[in-house]
């Protein structure tokens, strides 16, 4: 668990320093760094995207997770419930920054294969790297959306704990078919994360969220 202790840490450090930074920037400069938020989740959705859809070998299972998991977070409400928890303890727009940071730092291709590199190799590398990355992120969103952005590290600390000991108890036939049917759904999250964040289309993101859970499930019957 060293490499997820380091990638939270990272978070955390980024937002404290990214939050100090804050109250010293003007109107005009946190609505660029929204811009550049948005267009770096764009690219990222984009890259992960253009990776890995190619190497999928169930090209509908995507389509049909999305929808299913739409419906699913649409009927519980997850947007909402949300915006309203986080809304109820800070001012602004954390809601949208927090959404977005906890799908750059849970959903990418190194947080996801990190915990599994981990568990089955002892191999950190990808965390490492990852909480590098992670640490310089949380201080733009920070600089953006403020402070709370250090509850994104909580998150992914569940997150990566999470894939870390199911690929413990697993082993090796954990498979990377279904981590690349993951990575296409994050990457498309992460995608409409940043369209929203552009102003260019709103999406209930977190509504789409139990379209990670479909994968899983559809794999438990395939395997």
């Amino acid at each position: 668990m060293f490499g997820t202790i380091f990638n939270t840490m990272m978070i955390i450090i980024g937002s404290i320093v990214g939050s100090v930074f804050k109250n010293g920037i003007k109107d005009e400069y946190h609505n660029i760094l929204m811009q550049a938020m948005g267009l770096a989740a764009m690219g990222l959705g984009i890259n992960a995207l253009v990776q890995h859809l190619p190497s999928s070998k169930y090209p509908v299972l995507f389509i049909v997770s999305l929808a299913v998991g739409g419906l699913i977070g649409q009927k519980l409400n997850l947007e909402s419930k949300f915006n309203a928890l986080v809304n109820k303890y800070s001012k602004g727009n954390l809601a949208e920054g927090l959404s977005t940071a906890i799908l750059l730092f849970c959903i990418g291709t190194l947080s996801i294969l990190g915990p599994v590199e981990a568990a089955l190799k002892g191999d950190y590398t990808y965390l490492l790297a990852n909480g590098i990355l992670d640490g310089i992120t949380s201080i733009v969103l920070a600089t953006t959306f403020g402070i709370g952005i250090a509850i994104s590290g909580i998150v992914l600390f569940v997150w990566q704990g999470s894939i870390y000991l199911i690929a413990i108890l697993m082993g090796s036939s954990i498979n990377n078919d279904l981590l690349n049917e993951l990575t296409i759904i994050g990457g498309i999250l992460i995608l409409a994360s940043g369209l929203s964040i552009l102003g260019i289309k709103k999406f209930n993101t977190l509504n789409l969220l139990p379209a990670l859970l479909i994968p899983l499930i559809v794999f438990l019957f395939i395997y």
